[in-house]
């Protein structure tokens, strides 16, 4: 299958793309941990199904050091021991956060619980900022047909330039 539309060949496109990336670059220089922005990252693209993301951000976490097991485990993270808790509780809010359409209940209050023992208020902020930014580019992703495999690490930086 081909891409539908090819979001850069466009001014605006270029522009909201640019724009976004910029939004992910503050989230990414934020004290939230880079491992733990990969993760939700990963899991969002999952279950939102966007392959051009998922591979984006697998290869990203990889070439920075995550491990295999960690990355195959991301979608069964809960019947596994390689998360920490703070972990645990980033991909349960990414998880409620990203199902607001299945789960009508929304964001428990027991996972707020978790995600607020585990982070600062600024981390938060960047925590959900990802979840709600990784939701809006997969949804592009998919829209668009963009597909996964060919992504190089480190690749997404060309789009601020």
């Amino acid at each position: 299958m081909k891409p539908r539309i090819n979001l850069f060949a466009n001014e605006v496109g270029t522009r909201i793309g640019k724009r976004i990336y910029a939004v992910s670059q503050v989230i990414q220089e934020s004290p939230l941990p880079k491992d733990t922005q990969e993760l939700v990252q990963l899991r969002a693209s999952q279950i939102n199904g966007c392959g051009f993301c998922a591979d984006i951000h697998a290869k990203d976490a990889s070439a920075a050091g995550e491990s295999s097991t960690r990355l195959n485990l991301v979608a069964a993270w809960r019947h596994s021991t390689v998360f920490s808790e703070a972990e645990r509780a980033a991909l349960a809010l990414t998880e409620e956060g990203t199902r607001i359409a299945d789960a009508h209940h929304g964001v428990s209050d027991e996972t707020w619980a978790l995600v607020r023992k585990h982070f600062d208020e600024t981390q938060t902020v960047a925590l959900v900022s990802l979840i709600a930014m990784i939701n809006a580019t997969n949804r592009l992703g998919v829209i668009l047909n963009n597909q996964g495999g060919s992504y190089e690490p480190g690749a997404l930086a060309d789009v601020a330039s």
